[in-house]
């Protein structure tokens, strides 16, 4: 909300060529608790004017010699990229009033003045124009800040991911129906299988054999909606290899508390079993 401090404060320009016009509009705004007031005469004047103040209101006069208020109007227009021209423009013509509006201005006082009404009208536009000014400002910070929390996501992505690389050969998603929906790794260079021959799984790969009995566990695990850590399992390849995979993982849940899957990394541990099974041959 606006309060009426913030109005009285707002900044207003008065443009007439009578300068008992202007005279009587700065009296009655004065007398009206308004501070910030500024006049101008001079109708070319007021483009550069309210490009280096950029008022809140300003009180236009139509009928002025070399430029009147609709030429100023279009100036305005170009300095207002917004199309909001804050002006009340002043005209002593009925059949000028419409041709104002379409012409940008948001609201018209007549002449001759009647002074209940012009304050009132200023009074109403200015709470407008303020409120518009202030959810301006709002739409401007929640960009920001949304640009700013997007920003810090990717850089929180980018280093998880580069966690997982350091901790890990690959992190892997799979949906609540057990196919995988993202793995990033060389999992499947790992595995001697290509991306496009995974039907659902990696339990699927062409021509290699898996421990049942481990993977009954995992199986037994994921079926569950459990966490697991450093789970290893073994795999013969179809060349005969034998692998020892590791394997960490965790359920996901949406906002409603929904199973949507898992998430998990995965690792290489064949060599590093294989020196420990010889360390140990050797005792």
């Amino acid at each position: 909300m606006i309060n009426l401090q913030e109005i009285l404060n707002a900044s207003i320009l008065v443009v007439d060529d009578q300068q008992a016009n202007v005279l009587l509009l700065e009296q009655l705004l004065r007398e009206s608790g308004y501070k910030n007031i500024a006049t101008t005469m001079d109708p070319a004047a007021v483009c550069d004017l309210h490009r280096k103040n950029q008022y809140d209101l300003i009180l236009l006069d139509l009928q002025m010699p070399v430029m009147d208020g609709f030429q100023v109007m279009e100036g305005l227009k170009e300095i207002e990229t917004d199309r909001y021209l804050p002006v009340l423009v002043i005209t002593a013509q009925p059949d000028h009033k419409l041709r104002a509006l379409a012409a940008g201005a948001k609201d018209f006082v007549s002449k001759p003045f009647d002074l209940v009404e012009v304050k009132t009208r200023i009074h109403n536009m200015l709470e407008v124009r303020l409120l518009y000014k202030k959810l301006e400002n709002y739409n401007k910070l929640l960009e920001h800040t949304v640009e700013e929390r997007t920003a810090e996501l990717r850089a929180s992505e980018a280093r998880f991911r580069r966690l997982t690389e350091l901790s890990s050969d690959w992190y892997w998603e799979q949906n609540e129906n057990g196919h995988f929906t993202k793995i990033f790794g060389p999992v499947f260079e790992m595995l001697g299988i290509r991306a496009d021959e995974i039907q659902g799984s990696v339990w699927d790969s062409n021509g290699a054999t898996w421990n049942e009995p481990e993977r009954e566990i995992l199986i037994g695990h994921l079926a569950a909606r459990r966490p697991f850590l450093d789970f290893v399992y073994t795999r013969t390849s179809p060349e005969g290899l034998l692998q020892y995979l590791m394997v960490s993982g965790e359920p996901m849940f949406d906002s409603s508390g929904r199973f949507t899957g898992y998430r998990g990394t995965g690792k290489d541990v064949t060599e590093t079993v294989r020196d420990n099974i010889e360390k140990l041959g050797h005792k």
